[in-house]
């Protein structure tokens, strides 16, 4: 079929069903759900058999959905109705929620019913359970109503419903002086991502993200207690959390520490181990060893990698490769493996420019200890989504095994034309060659893990439950095999070959060349890129590589 997706953004569910949708032969095209007249000529020109709406902000105008059956993704049971949804159910530690996929009509999401899934709640961040129960589960949901559309024999049934209103700032607002931890992390979770918790930081007004439960620290209620890293600690009623992100008023998201000069003034409270805390805590760099193996876990926020978080994992990898294993496990974090550079650090900087270039040497620098370390074996165990200097950096490893269900977007482009660096033109050619290279560089969609294997690009996908598990025992084989010398020895006459035929550092060179234009050379595109995303400007447009309807070749298929 022709099915248009009208959503409010390309976000990682709208990629998880157009991946989805394209592998079982439909026809897509994407349209930004701008303002009525633009969908209203999306319609026109498209002329999809089915409309399905994964994520948006605002109701669907009529004069659509009179005429087309549009499928809504409301993340919520059936029955739940009005904004929020997904708000109220982690608020309320619900332990169990859904996906609804419901035909649009005149009153908000108490249309007919296509399609249900439902999923038990954990403790999370809303973030989090959207990136993976609640797609998980929309995507169940959305094939099941495609599949009973094109049967022409479903008829979706009427399901009475309650309505709940959306939720405001009076309803996520903390009394740090009576609420124990548990209650203030139910508000900070239920809001994490948008629109976060209004508060105030050393007498500042601000919105709170990035909530971490703190188990031996305590004190004063609402008292600022000390810093780690970018993150500060805040006491509650019974006990203490860390606030690790923030966003003042009129300002971007940006770590606690660089929001509030202030905080510079807090005691500082280093990680009481080298990596390896011997009591829960919050840490965004771990390392654990188990059978051989090293395990390095990095839990940036959003998966946005600054340029001193960059350096502290490179030094931390430094000293995990000097460890007694013979494997080491990139383990990333549970949502994001890595994004690459930190845009909203670069953003709020004296010199963008200059920020760009350090946190792309950072990162780089990572990127090159991993390419010569001798002394073990390295896998990046991608379990969480990827983007373009993410993708590169895990290539960077020997194995690369990432999660069935995981979205890769390995490439630069889309953020003004960038060049790219992470050593990407030594490591994508040669496993997927020039033209395979060029391809991927180019296409600008996203990529799902099972064509990142079929690709040559990544080297196992794995399926998503009992991912941990899958990769720590393969980690533990691979650690104990009887030929592990000599495929650390061919490891490291591969690389002295290639050292000689040509440096890394020559690589690097010419990357970091193609990337000094794009930070400083007279193209403003990657800053006006970067501004936009930051500031989370709307969108005036739909990229025209996902509105395929606004080609100017492009004609309905007879």
């Amino acid at each position: 079929m022709r099915i248009l997706l009208l959503t409010h953004s390309f976000n990682s569910l709208t990629q998880r069903l157009f991946c989805a949708l394209a592998a079982r032969g439909h026809e897509l095209s994407v349209e930004f759900d701008i303002a009525d007249a633009v969908a209203e000529e999306a319609v026109a020109l498209f002329r999809p058999e089915l409309i399905i709406a994964p994520f948006l902000k605002r109701a669907i105008p009529e004069s659509i959905w009179r005429h087309h059956c549009c499928l809504i993704v409301h993340p919520g049971i059936v029955g739940d109705r009005g904004p929020s949804a997904l708000d109220w159910a982690i608020s309320e530690r619900r332990p169990e929620w859904g996906v609804t996929v419901l035909q649009a009509e005149a009153e908000m999401d108490a249309g007919p019913v296509w399609a249900a899934e439902r999923f038990p709640m954990r403790v999370a961040r809303k973030s989090s359970i959207y990136r993976n129960e609640v797609t998980e589960a929309a995507l169940r949901a959305v094939l099941t109503a495609v599949e009973r559309f094109q049967g022409a024999d479903f008829v979706p049934q009427r399901v009475p419903g309650l309505a709940h209103q959306m939720m405001r700032q009076d309803d996520r607002s903390i009394d740090w002086s009576r609420m124990t931890t548990a209650e203030v992390l139910a508000r900070l979770d239920a809001a994490d991502g948008v629109p976060g918790v209004a508060d105030a930081l050393f007498g500042h007004p601000c919105h709170l993200f990035d909530a971490w439960p703190e188990t031996t620290l305590q004190g004063a209620p609402g008292a600022l207690l000390g810093r780690r890293e970018g993150a500060v600690l805040r006491a509650t009623a019974d006990g203490a959390l860390w606030i690790g992100h923030v966003r003042r008023a009129g300002g971007i998201k940006l770590p606690a520490t660089q929001a509030f000069a202030e905080a510079t003034a807090l005691p500082e409270l280093p990680l009481p181990g080298y990596w390896k805390s011997p009591t829960p805590t919050w840490q965004d760099i771990a390392y654990e060893e188990a059978g051989g193996v090293g395990f390095l876990s990095f839990d940036f926020y959003n998966g946005a990698m600054s340029s001193c978080q960059c350096a502290r994992l490179t030094e931390a990898f430094r000293w995990a490769s000097g460890r007694p294993t013979r494997v080491i496990v990139l383990r990333g974090g549970s949502d994001f493996w890595s994004n690459g550079i930190h845009l909203n650090t670069i953003e709020a900087a004296d010199s963008p420019a200059d920020e760009s270039w350090a946190n792309i040497n950072a990162i780089d620098d990572l990127a090159e200890a991993i390419l010569r370390c001798e002394t073990q074996l390295t896998v990046a165990a991608v379990g969480g989504n990827a983007g373009a200097g993410g993708c590169f950096l895990a290539r960077a490893a020997d194995f690369v095994w990432v999660r069935d269900g995981v979205m890769l977007n390995p490439h630069y482009r889309n953020m003004g034309n960038l060049y790219g660096s992470e050593l990407w033109t030594y490591l994508l050619p040669a496993r997927v060659g020039a033209d395979g290279a060029r391809a991927i560089m180019h296409r600008r969609l996203p990529m799902t893990a099972a064509e990142a294997l079929a690709l040559g690009f990544y080297d196992a996908c794995l399926p998503g439950p009992g991912f941990a598990v899958d990769v720590a025992r393969r980690a533990a084989e691979l650690a104990a095999a009887t030929d592990i010398e000599q495929q650390l020895a061919a490891k490291r006459a591969r690389r002295a070959a290639d050292e000689a035929t040509k440096p890394l550092a020559v690589w690097r060179a010419e990357e970091l060349a193609e990337m000094r234009r794009n930070f400083y050379g007279f193209d403003p595109s990657y800053h006006v890129a970067r501004y936009h995303f930051v500031t989370r400007t709307p969108h005036s447009w739909t990229p025209r590589h996902l509105a395929r309807h606004r080609d100017l070749d492009w004609k309905i298929p007879a």
